[in-house]
Formats: C-alpha cells, structure tokens, sequence
C-alpha cells in the first residue's frame, strides 16, 4: 500500500473490508498474507495492523490447520478509533526529540566555550606569573 492511508482508523477500515471480500469470493476465511497481498501492503505493515485491531477487539487471529486465519469479531469498533494521523503523532515527537537535542546541543556548546575561557584565563595568569618570576630574576 503505497501511503494511500496513514492513519489507523481508515487502515482498519480497509483491512476489515478486504477480510469480508476475501471470505466473499473464497468462501473461506483469509491468512495474514492473503491480505497482505491483496492490499498491497508489506507483510510487516499488515501484522502490524493485525495485532492492532486483534488488541481492539475488532478482530481475530485463529490458528487452525491451514495456518493462521482472519475473523471479524466486531467491526463496529473500529469507529472508537481516533482519526488523526499517526504521522502527525510521530512528526509532534519528533519534534519535541529535536527541541530536546537543540538544547541540549547549546547547553554543551555553552559548557565548551566555558572550558575554552578558562583555559584562556588560565594560560594568561601562568603568563602573567612567569613574567613576574621573570622580573624578579632580573
């Protein structure tokens, strides 16, 4: 699936209704790979979907002994889910990430040119005690 929907509540719709299709023209219920396929979505993205809507309640994974198998357990649960972008989420912590690392970054930066002055003030008071040892000596 190329990016056609980002956010979970529209994937869930999608991928509920490509379960009742497949049982439709199959007459048997889908695996996680038949649904994978038939979205066009990578087998991680779909497996990942289905835990998600397996954790809702919104549907069910029954192993049996042709593999693993799709159920709609109740797919009016899939109007609890928030219609937001998970993007947006992901792009928010980022960004929070970045605000922290931008601060952090200044905060050393802050500390190294502490450290560089005194070093300086360092070097110049050593200068300035050996120019005074120096002065005695003459």
């Amino acid at each position: 699936m190329k990016d056609r929907s980002k956010n979970l509540y529209t994937t869930a719709h999608l991928f509920v209704s490509a379960i009742r299709v497949w049982e439709c023209q199959k007459d048997t219920p889908p695996a996680l790979e038949e649904i994978s396929h038939m979205l066009a979505m990578s087998i991680e993205r779909s497996n990942y979907i289905c835990r998600k809507l397996e954790e809702m309640g919104i549907i069910d994974s029954v192993e049996g002994s042709f593999g693993n198998r799709l159920f709609i357990r109740d797919h009016l649960k899939i109007e609890e889910i928030p219609r937001e972008d998970d993007e947006s989420k992901l792009e928010e912590e980022l960004k929070k990430f970045q605000e922290s690392q931008k601060g952090l970054s200044q905060k050393i930066e802050s500390i190294q040119a502490k450290q560089a002055q005194k070093k300086k003030d360092l070097f110049a008071e050593m200068e300035k005690k050996l120019k005074q040892e120096l002065d005695k000596k003459s």
